[in-house]
């Protein structure tokens, strides 16, 4: 698409949470924006910034953070906090004097901004819900789909990171939502595989029911190899009423037993680390817009064991080895054909690298400034082309 004449924004306000992927993809696509000139300040909701998120940001050259512990549209009774927020963050846009508003949460995309507004929708509980627990939520999630809904169709356009995610929202909000696609980005230079050793990995949110680790319970003492887990295992402030997130609870249980060793949460530098030495990445999800996880394992050099999901196999093609979430022996299978073909691992772990160095924060970012440019001339076009 060419972009001559249309004009790229110097600054743009970016909202990110801190309690999972989106803050990881917030900070590298403000590395990309960075050095193509263009100035990003982060609005930071959710939890407060942790120690070694702080490092992160400091990797940075001039990214801004401004820090709130606002809770999201998605945890428990919400919507007070949800207005301050949306309170600070107009203060935020008459302060900061942004060319473009790129929201990473939906509820505030109905607030009266003064800027053109993106919307990217990362994941959502309606079509998490219907993934991972079937069928719809319970009245309780009303206010949440208006909310949401309401703020697509204020967006004046939205973006996600597979198609898979793009079709959701618009069948259970918006079907004709203004939008496209532009696939999360991983800058290589932090992972690269090393001397790989006899182990299987996991990382996530252990409390989140969609990725899955509940099933190295059932699988792990079928493998020759341990099973390295590696994510937080409570839920973080806010989501206690939140039925059916709680997840695998693996701090209840010794360590190592049953073939499972349990990390813990780790810094980014720490799960590099860790993949850079696993042969197999194990990640048997029920839902999963993107998986960054699956990225970073991938540039890691790691076999990949995924679950059979729209977006996973958008996003794999033939470089992954897919799996139905609900079959723990047919993942036990899969893994066990992969432990005892070092040939077959080897040629796998070489596809999906291949694979997963198309996923570059650079073609995120060009993808991105596409749709700024569009943005800032003031068009509204129901299929911009995005080279994503």
């Amino acid at each position: 698409m060419g972009h001559a004449g249309l004009r790229t924004p110097k600054r743009i306000l970016m909202t990110a949470d801190t309690v999972g992927g989106v803050w990881v993809y917030a900070l590298e696509l403000s590395r990309a924006l960075r050095e193509r000139g263009i100035e990003v300040v982060l609005a930071t909701m959710g939890a407060p910034v942790t120690p070694d998120q702080w490092e992160d940001v400091r990797r940075i050259p001039d990214v801004k953070v401004f820090e709130s512990g606002f809770r999201l549209e998605w945890m428990d009774k919400p919507w007070p906090d949800v207005s301050y927020a949306g309170s600070w963050l107009l203060r935020l846009e008459e302060s900061l004097e942004p060319d473009l508003i790129h929201l990473n949460s939906y509820a505030h995309g109905a607030l009266p901004w003064r800027r053109p507004k993106l919307v990217v929708g990362h994941s959502c509980v309606l079509s998490w819900w219907e993934a991972v627990i079937g069928g719809t939520p319970p009245p309780v999630w009303e206010r949440y789909c208006s909310e949401v809904t309401c703020g697509l169709g204020a967006a004046d356009y939205v973006v996600a990171p597979s198609e898979a995610m793009l079709s959701a929202l618009r069948r259970h909000y918006k079907k004709h939502l203004a939008g496209g696609v532009v696939p999360n980005g991983r800058n290589p230079v932090f992972f690269h595989p090393g001397v790989k050793e006899d182990f299987v990995m996991t990382v996530g949110r252990l409390w989140d029911k969609a990725k899955n680790a509940e099933v190295f319970r059932h699988v792990a003492p079928g493998l020759s190899w341990p099973v390295y887990v590696a994510g937080e295992e409570s839920l973080p402030n806010g989501m206690a009423g939140i039925s059916g997130a709680g997840g695998a609870g693996y701090g209840s249980r010794k360590e190592g037993s049953d073939n499972i060793h349990c990390l813990g949460r780790l810094s980014s530098p720490a799960v590099a680390s860790w993949l850079s030495r696993a042969s197999i990445y194990a990640l048997p999800a029920y839902y999963e817009p993107f998986g960054l996880s699956a990225l970073e394992a991938g540039l890691s050099g790691c076999a990949l064991v995924l679950g059979d999901i729209l977006s996973l196999r958008e996003i794999w093609g033939e470089a992954a080895v897919f799996v139905p979430p609900g079959d723990p022996v047919a993942i036990r299978d899969a893994i066990r054909a992969l432990i005892g073909n070092p040939s077959y691992r080897k040629t796998m772990a070489e596809r999906v690298r291949a694979r997963a160095l198309e996923f570059s924060p650079e073609r995120m970012a060009e993808g991105y400034i596409a749709v700024y440019r569009y943005l800032m001339a003031g068009k509204r076009e129901k299929r911009l082309k995005v080279e994503g």
